[in-house]
């Protein structure tokens, strides 16, 4: 059975105990959370971007609070998405066997409907809840032959709606789901899945152009009238537009609202009003819409009088890629993950460290900064004590309440340790105060050596956006760099030392840190690896 919560009248009193009297008249808080795709740390211009422009999520930052040490549990889609709804660490899930990629196509569900999620909390305590955009966690049980209705998915796990892509815009089915339907269904013409490399028979798809950068073809025939509504270039409307319409909508209850962006994730397809508006080519344009699309919830909030009792949090699941898309930014000038090392997927900190602000009027010092360690975890237990609940009644443990963080200034640190998961699992890392240990050489994400490769990464990659690290030398890794990583991210946030050699006592407390989260399984094959200490190039 999944937790419930205080009822909320109750929960709301207990929530009032712990805070200034002058609150005590005041409504529940509506919660917007903006969840974007891809977006890295130096892609905003309040993170120091210069070729693009993004007025309205700067605004959040200048009336809210900036994040500078933020990270997804995940540098990866799906395990970041488990981890913000579950509260919990992604190598928890399928059984202690961890999720470390994207959900294919035909992914089953792949989060406990017996779990609490971030929707449960808000919807046991009287919110209004919705989930817009990409979902990416699958639908059913088992293997999804996509048969309607796509059930379970979000209506099971405390969304009382959703809206938007099933997987992600660059891989198939290229329609809209709502709640459990199609858009644009037909029992006559359904959607049937033909399998990878099988596009001879597949519906047509919005065309786009090779310098969007990579998309998987439709694998799926049938469905054409639903195909039809969706348009690459039209997105971001349309996401927007039921993001405004649901807020109006539910404007006089509490409410939760799950805003999931595809933007900036790969194809770069703007609409025809923001191609070409950035300095930084398609990528910084698909920035610029997804700026817009910001705009878009906070005007609605104002124009409904809800802004002063919102706290709206944006952030990102995983750093920058550098696709097609982020080399033509890099070469505009535009660093896509600021002065960091790595990329998405990665465990180097340009994979998982990400923009995060929060803005809540009256509450949150505007202006303010915070160098807590943050983790997009920890929202299940920030939101259960926003609600009221006490966070340390939640059976998961791996959530901490960041509300402290939000909305004052503590002295001392909420968070000690945090569990990072790339793309293998062979990299995972831990970070405990200012040290950042990485169990294996490299990133642990993407490995192609080539700059025309989609997944571009590794050092030819660090070289290209400037990045320096000791264990590297001429695009390549030094035959005598450690088998492991350690670094002093106080000192070096860039992470251009590897000073596993320079503490070995810190290793060892590190390294059997890292190991006490392992399942048992995976903490014996591991040890096994590190017996050996010579490592294939990436």
């Amino acid at each position: 059975m999944k937790v419930t919560s205080l009822a909320f009248p109750v929960c709301f009193f207990l929530l009032l105990m712990t805070v200034p009297i002058s609150r005590a008249a005041e409504a529940p808080p509506n919660v917007v959370l903006i969840f974007a795709d891809d977006l890295g740390y130096g892609d905003l211009g309040c993170y120091g971007a210069t070729k693009v422009q993004t007025p309205n999520i700067d605004r959040l930052a200048k009336e809210g609070r900036m994040f500078s040490d933020a990270h997804s549990a995940s540098a990866v889609c799906t395990p970041s998405r488990y981890a913000l709804l579950t509260g919990e660490y992604p190598i928890r899930a399928n059984g202690g066997n961890g999720v470390w990629g994207p959900a294919p196509v035909t992914s089953g569900l792949i989060v406990d409907t017996e779990k609490l999620t971030t929707a449960d909390v808000f919807k046991n305590n009287g919110y209004k809840t919705a989930a817009l955009g990409k979902w990416h966690l699958g639908f059913g049980e088992g293997t999804n032959n996509w048969q309607e209705p796509l059930r379970p998915g979000p209506l099971d796990l405390g969304f009382d709606y959703y809206f938007g892509l099933p997987v992600v815009n660059s891989a198939p089915p290229y329609v809209y789901v709502e709640n459990d339907r199609i858009v644009g269904g037909d029992p006559a013409d359904p959607l049937v899945y033909l399998g990878r490399g099988q596009h001879k028979d597949a519906t047509p798809i919005t065309k786009i152009p090779p310098e969007a950068s990579q998309r998987t073809p439709n694998m799926f025939k049938g469905a054409v009238e639903a195909h039809k509504r969706y348009n690459d270039y039209t997105v971001g409307t349309v996401l927007a537009g039921k993001a405004v319409d649901w807020i109006t909508a539910n404007k006089q209850k509490p409410f939760f609202l799950y805003l999931a962006t595809t933007h900036i994730h790969h194809p770069f397809t703007p609409g025809e009003n923001f191609q070409g508006s950035s300095e930084a080519e398609l990528y910084g344009d698909f920035i610029q819409e997804l700026d817009w699309m910001v705009g878009q919830v906070t005007k609605s909030l104002e124009e409904h009088g809800l802004s002063d009792n919102t706290l709206v949090i944006f952030t990102s699941d995983n750093g920058a890629m550098l696709n097609l898309g982020g080399r033509n930014a890099v070469r505009a000038g535009h660093r896509i993950n600021g002065d960091l090392l790595g990329f998405k997927f990665g465990a180097w900190e340009g994979g998982h460290r990400v923009p995060f602000i929060a803005r809540w009027p009256g509450k949150i010092a505007p202006g303010s900064k915070s160098d807590q360690l943050i983790c997009n975890v920890d929202l299940l237990a920030t939101f259960a004590a926003l609600v009221g609940q006490d966070p340390e009644s939640l059976e998961n443990k791996d959530s901490i309440n960041m509300l402290p963080a939000l909305l004052g200034d503590p002295s001392e640190p909420l968070r000690e340790e945090l569990l990072l998961a790339p793309h293998k699992p062979s990299h995972l890392a831990i970070r405990k105060g200012k040290w950042l240990y990485i169990g294996a050489r490299g990133s642990g994400g993407f490995g192609g050596s080539k700059e025309h490769q989609h997944a571009w990464g590794g050092p030819p990659a660090t070289a290209f956006v400037g990045s320096v690290n000791s264990d590297i030398e001429n695009g390549r890794y030094k035959k005598d760099a450690p088998h492991a990583q350690l670094y002093d991210l106080q000192n070096d946030v860039r992470q251009t030392q590897n000073v596993y050699n320079g503490f070995p006592e810190v290793v060892k407390e590190m390294e059997a840190l890292l190991e006490s989260y392992r399942p048992k399984k995976a903490a014996a094959k591991n040890q096994k690896r590190n017996r050996q200490p010579k490592v294939t190039k990436q």
